[in-house]
């Protein structure tokens, strides 16, 4: 009987969260879940195991999501003392996911800690990890897999584009329960699990240096290259009255030269505040004429040299009123063409649109991006072919988190540009926002090429590897030669089915375990 395990169970989860990035501790992590495994069996009844697992949700999640409280100080529609209740009120709602794995885990439990307990929570942390990631828009932020990207641990990274996400988080758990069954037995198993586990992370090392083969990697000096640039002004920018054209000033600045290689150039979600669609009502275009802004775009590219940038597409009706913007991706090429755009299709509720608005508005509140239309969802995923660099597919900041759901399968891309504002959060939101596009690159086995205007910025390669990088809050630009795709992983394949089959396989074996013991 454990007494008083709810403060444990706050400080596990909390401290679960070191893991993560910025500080990539993920044994601690794995730990801590080890312990609150021990802590749900040890419940003396269903509703103290829901307790249990509620608890160390709150905490988990509030810490995990500490770096939102910053988003509300831009916007004064939004009551500034949100910022840090609102990591809290938030983990409130997503503990009923850790809750939920508990509940059906020690529903399943014997007097001692078994495999099949550990399997059937690995199985139940599958799907309730799924489901967080799916229902009422999902939100998968910090999947318990992520914590491998930072270290390159190999097991993980081979595991990750056969399996996914989800399923890879599943392991860890049944990882972390396999600790505690060594405990409960005896140090010398402990011992003996630790030597195997430490064998299999040897060879699985060998494998994937084996696997990861750089000699596709273009060489020549004409192939194509990419360039990132990260002008790093921030929100508290965005008052002046001459941001639109501070910030397309710093843009054009770090543009670089152009050679003799044909060049995509990058710049970041929201970083163009000027229209360069034609055929806009007049009134809209007061700050210029969207020809001579892409004319101004096009000047110093090189001939054969592709722009891609985030800004705004405006949607009027008949009597040329606003009705809804998209939050863009639109290619320039260097004779001032517009010739393609893609609009974010996964919205960010509070952030880009505002749910139930008559209600929200009626009681004074908004969204945390200004303005009073919301933005339209696009289609998605979409793939373009861009002229000297194949085919592109786009995630705008935060749909590069949804696992399986970031390309179109029946028109693959060859890379994902992922454009994203992180300026709106602390350090720790932007370090995790690019270990989930990492992710999104190992299961897909795509790059992953992400500009961002204040860090973090980032060339991925199509095994997870961060080839150059701009710091946070730094000024700068990176330029590489664009990485190649590799063939369609099993993951890409399949996709969530993977964690389906994997949740299945482990129900399937607890209940052998069960009817073995009998």
């Amino acid at each position: 009987m454990v007494r008083r395990p709810a403060l444990p169970c706050l400080l596990l989860g909390g401290l679960a969260v070191l893991g993560f990035a910025p500080w990539g501790w993920w044994p601690v992590t794995l730990a801590c879940f080890a312990a609150w495994l021990w802590l749900v069996h040890a419940a003396p009844t269903i509703r103290a195991a829901l307790w249990r697992g509620w608890l160390f949700g709150v905490a988990h999640f509030t810490f995990g999501n500490i770096w939102i409280a910053e988003a509300f100080s831009y916007q004064d529609a939004v009551p500034h003392w949100l910022g840090p209740v609102a990591p809290f009120l938030l983990a409130l709602f997503l503990a009923i996911y850790p809750m939920l794995a508990a509940g059906v885990a020690w529903r399943f439990r014997r007097a001692q800690p078994d495999a099949a307990y550990v399997l059937v929570f690995a199985a139940a942390w599958i799907v309730t990890e799924y489901l967080r990631g799916t229902l009422l828009t999902g939100y998968p932020w910090n999947p318990l897999a992520e914590i491998y990207v930072g270290s390159g641990f190999p097991p993980a990274m081979l595991l990750l584009p056969l399996l996914g996400t989800y399923a890879v988080s599943g392991i860890s758990i049944w990882l972390a329960g396999v600790f505690i069954l060594s405990v409960e037995r005896s140090r010398a198993v402990a011992i003996r699990r630790a030597i195997i586990f430490g064998l299999i992370g040897a060879g699985s090392s060998l494998a994937y240096d084996w696997q990861v083969d750089d000699s596709s990697a273009p060489t020549e000096s004409t192939a194509p290259r990419v360039r990132i640039v990260q002008p790093d002004l921030d929100q508290e920018q965005r008052p002046r009255d001459d941001y639109p054209q501070a910030n397309l000033r710093a843009l054009q600045t770090l543009g670089g030269t152009p050679g003799a290689a044909p060049r995509l150039i990058l710049w970041p979600e929201g970083a163009l505040r000027f229209n360069v669609e034609d055929g806009y009502p007049p009134q809209y275009n007061y700050l210029a004429d969207p020809a001579d802004v892409r004319a101004v775009i096009a000047a110093p590219l090189g001939p054969n040299d592709v722009l891609l940038t985030g800004g705004q597409a405006l949607e009027f009706d008949a009597a040329e009123k606003l009705v809804s913007a998209g939050n863009s991706i639109f290619a320039i090429d260097a004779r001032a063409r517009l010739i393609g755009r893609y609009d974010k299709a996964h919205l960010v509720p509070w952030g880009e649109y505002l749910p139930a608005r008559p209600l929200m508005s009626a009681i004074g509140l908004s969204r945390l991006v200004p303005g009073d239309i919301d933005f339209a969802p696009g289609t998605r995923p979409r793939t373009l072919t861009l002229p000297h660099f194949g085919k592109a597919g786009f995630q705008i900041c935060y749909e590069i988190i949804f696992s399986g759901n970031v390309v179109d399968p029946k028109h693959r891309p060859d890379f994902i540009f992922n454009p994203s504002n992180d300026s709106w959060y602390s350090r720790s939101g932007p370090e995790q926002n690019l270990a989930q596009a990492r992710l999104r690159a190992i299961e897909e086995g795509l790059p992953v090429l992400r500009a961002t205007p204040t860090g973090v910025s980032a060339i991925i390669d199509a095994h997870g590897r961060v080839l150059a990088s701009i710091p946070w809050n730094t000024r700068g630009a990176v330029e590489a030669p664009l990485p190649p795709p590799l063939a369609p992983t099993l993951f890409a394949k399949l996709g969530n089915w993977m964690a389906a089959l994997v949740a299945a396989a482990m129900l399937l074996l607890a209940v052998a375990f069960r009817w073995s013991r009998r």
